[in-house]
């Protein structure tokens, strides 16, 4: 054990207490990337907030030292896949009033013992029960369909989702992307990526994330279609038709999460407003002879589209080829005859509807003495630039967790939801620009907006925002006419 760790340990105890903060029984031994340390390092749910670093003797450059309130401790360093593994977990960090040990073991208990029934096998309800399973939760995931076969379809997310998942999300990567090459009206410009995004198969991560979530504990029941939520005076009373024989059964939950996508059957039951969805369409083809397998293409054509067209290779020979659109009829004909002009063949269709965030939705409501939650797609957590939601989404599971275990607190989705009202903005500056918008957009992208481009993800809009304002102030110029220009980002037809 290093020496000097300990004493710098110590040291950032003390500057804790300075601050407010107070340690309460911390004992463990941890093994982090090899090094045994004890006391050992403590993550939170995004690995960020450090007080402390290590010299970085054994190697290790900057690890953290987070801090964490309560029962929200427990939850996260169970639950969150990272390289310490606790042999055991004997106290907590709290602020203000020091709390004795056996009241935090109570409290812990009590939260723990809460019976959660998850609606949809998705991608974020699968990490959310994977999430309160660990935390002691008993959990049961309630499936409609009669085995796990999710629908296949291409996705690309950022390197977030390994930060995130580990390695259930890497099993379901199929490729990384180190270029996109964005083109409108015969110009084009190149962006490289400091840290490449990820293609995956979106039937595979969630056929790993439901393999964790029992792993955990979790139970997860095929074969139900949920059809109402009630208050029963202690808790909730979920109501669910068996899709063989169609009779119909009630169960006994504290807490409900609806993880049923964008058309959420159970925000419909509990009472939230519908929200708007777009369509979204892409064909199977084979990756074209000019084009590198690890290259992203886009395309900004705004006859067809408010959004854009892409092209992304999930190996050397199959890529697909896509947009969101307004009507589902409608961007299907474009989609065909954009394929057409260049030359491309389907080899199949793929499509869904996306939820299209105009605004944050809480996430939490009361039923008497339950409490219903949505997450994911059913409560819009979509970056409506892009329209892309699987590591929003994985993020609002850690929220919602979070919300859960700690009566309705969260930071993870206080962040998230400035987050999304980032991408808001963004696409609000953006929805309206004609074809010479695009073609100003793309001029104006210098070397030095590039290069912010490739350091920071999509999933850290703040700092792109603010590094593109730097580089290139003409472009909050355009930006600010597009805004002033008006309009509504929500579809003409709302379904």
């Amino acid at each position: 054990m290093d020496r000097l760790f300990l004493d710098e340990f110590r040291l950032v105890l003390c500057l804790m207490s300075r601050f407010g903060y107070t340690a309460v029984s911390i004992s463990g031994l941890f093994n982090f990337a090899g090094l045994k340390v004890e006391p050992g390092p403590v993550w939170d749910s995004r690995g960020v907030g450090a007080i402390g670093m290590h010299p970085g003797q054994s190697g290790i450059k900057g690890w953290r030292l987070p801090i964490f309130i309560s029962a929200t401790a427990k939850l996260i360093f169970e639950a969150l896949p990272c390289r310490c593994a606790a042999r055991r977990w004997d106290g907590t960090l709290k602020r203000g009033k020091v709390k004795l040990h056996q009241e935090i073991e109570q409290e812990l208990r009590s939260k723990s013992s809460q019976q959660v029934a998850i609606i949809g096998g998705s991608a974020s309800g699968f990490f959310t029960a994977s999430l309160l399973a660990r935390a002691g939760c008993s959990v049961q995931v309630l499936e409609r369909s009669e085995q796990l076969d999710p629908t296949p379809r291409t996705l690309i997310v950022t390197s977030h989702m390994r930060t995130l998942l580990g390695e259930v999300g890497e099993r379901a990567v199929v490729n990384e992307i180190r270029n996109f090459e964005l083109f409108t009206d015969g110009r084009s410009a190149h962006v490289p990526l400091d840290r490449p995004d990820l293609i995956i198969e979106r039937s595979q991560l969630i056929r790993g994330l439901a393999e964790q979530a029992q792993a955990a504990g979790a139970k997860i029941s095929f074969g139900n279609r949920f059809t109402s939520v009630q208050s029963d005076g202690a808790g909730l009373r979920v109501g669910i038709e068996r899709m063989q024989g169609g009779h119909a059964e009630e169960l006994h939950a504290d807490v409900v999460v609806g993880a049923d996508g964008a058309l959420s059957r159970v925000a419909q039951e509990a009472g939230w407003p519908r929200q708007p969805t777009v369509p979204l369409v892409q064909a199977i083809v084979r990756v074209p002879a000019d084009m590198r397998p690890d290259t992203v293409r886009v395309w900004f054509v705004p006859d067809d589209t408010p959004y854009f067209y892409w092209l992304i290779p999930e190996s050397p020979e199959r890529a697909v080829l896509g947009l969101i659109g307004e009507d589902g009829q409608e961007t299907r004909r474009c989609l065909e005859r954009f394929m057409e002009k260049r030359g491309f063949t389907s080899l199949g269709f793929q499509g869904a509807r996306i939820p299209v965030y105009d605004r944050w939705t809480p996430v939490e409501r009361r039923m008497g003495a339950g409490r219903v939650f949505l997450v994911g797609d059913a409560a819009g957590q979509v970056k409506v630039t892009t329209v892309g939601g699987i590591v929003t989404g994985f993020r609002g599971a850690i929220g919602v967790s979070e919300a859960i275990m700690n009566d309705g607190e969260s930071r993870e989705l206080r962040s998230l939801r400035r987050e999304l009202d980032l991408h808001l903005f963004i696409r609000k500056t953006i929805h309206q620009f004609k074809q010479a918008d695009y073609s100003r957009l793309v001029d104006l992208m210098n070397a030095s907006t590039r290069r912010s481009l490739s350091q920071y993800t999509r999933d850290e809009a703040a700092n792109v925002l603010w590094h593109i304002a730097l580089s290139q102030p003409r472009l909050l110029l355009l930006g600010l006419r597009g805004l002033l220009s008006g309009g509504s980002i929500l579809p003409k037809n709302r379904g």
